[in-house]
């Protein structure tokens, strides 16, 4: 059973799936300065390890009353970095840039810079009944370049600055007619469906599912190269995981991608 206790965020690997669990459910999973380092030092180790094709990103909620994923950033430490929006800025910025993909399971009310990291995800999960609110102006706070893009490129402009112009509440139903979840989901069936998620994923060709996730970030991004993208199609065909796809196909048989 998951623990309530109040700890740094945690790493779990197995069988080609890394898990990063928010592990401050007393505090509302806040991200504290020392949790951010321990963040980016999760995150390389995973893209490192080429045994990894997905990286689920979800919270500890036991014993909140009503479940909360992320609280956003301790503004307490501000007053300990004068750099704190920047020293953030690191955390969905390393997570946009992994290099499994990446899955958010969202399953609880989320505030702030952390809505970013949610953003930051490749694909999302949503648990039905949460609420996204960024108050960055009640703060009196800029938010910093990089998330400012990524809300408009996820929300679009007129939403985007309904989030930060009036730092007003967006409801599940309201971020799903967005398109920013795979679904939309009730509790009791959260857990089955995002495992069902990863499970999905996990079984792509992973080399092909990481370079057309560089080519997605590419173009939405306007930095992407039309020659690259034609090579990585190219170096696709040549590996052995292709060549089991064709065969897979053929024979009417699930394919067992080796990442080769």
């Amino acid at each position: 059973m998951t623990s309530s206790h109040s700890s740094p965020p945690r790493l779990h690997i197995h069988e080609g799936v890394a898990t990063v669990t928010l592990n401050r459910p007393v505090q509302r999973n806040r991200l504290e300065n020392d949790d951010l380092s321990l963040l980016l030092q999760h995150f390389a180790q995973v893209h490192d390890d080429h045994r990894v094709r997905v990286l689920v990103l979800t919270a500890n909620t036991t014993g909140q009353p009503k479940p909360v994923f992320c609280a956003g950033y301790d503004i307490s430490g501000f007053k300990e970095d004068a750099q704190g929006s920047s020293t953030f800025e690191k955390i969905p910025e390393a997570l946009a840039q992994l290099r499994p993909i990446t899955v958010c399971g969202l399953n609880g009310s989320v505030y702030g810079g952390a809505t970013d990291l949610v953003l930051a995800c490749d694909v999302r999960l949503c648990l039905e009944g949460i609420e996204w609110r960024m108050p960055a102006a009640t703060l009196g706070l800029h938010f910093y370049p990089s998330g400012l893009q990524r809300y408009v490129s996820h929300f679009g402009l007129a939403a985007a600055k309904r989030a930060f112009l009036t730092a007003r509440v967006f409801s599940s139903a309201e971020l799903q007619a967005l398109g920013l979840f795979d679904a939309v989901v009730p509790a009791h069936l959260f857990e089955a469906q995002l495992q069902a998620l990863v499970s999905d994923v996990s079984a792509l060709a992973p080399l092909a599912a990481q370079a057309m996730k560089q080519s997605l970030n590419d173009i939405a991004a306007g930095t992407h190269n039309a020659s690259l993208l034609r090579e990585r199609e190219i170096q696709s065909t040549r590996t052995q995981d292709f060549a089991e796809g064709l065969q897979a196909f053929a024979e009417k048989r699930k394919p067992d991608f080796q990442g080769q």
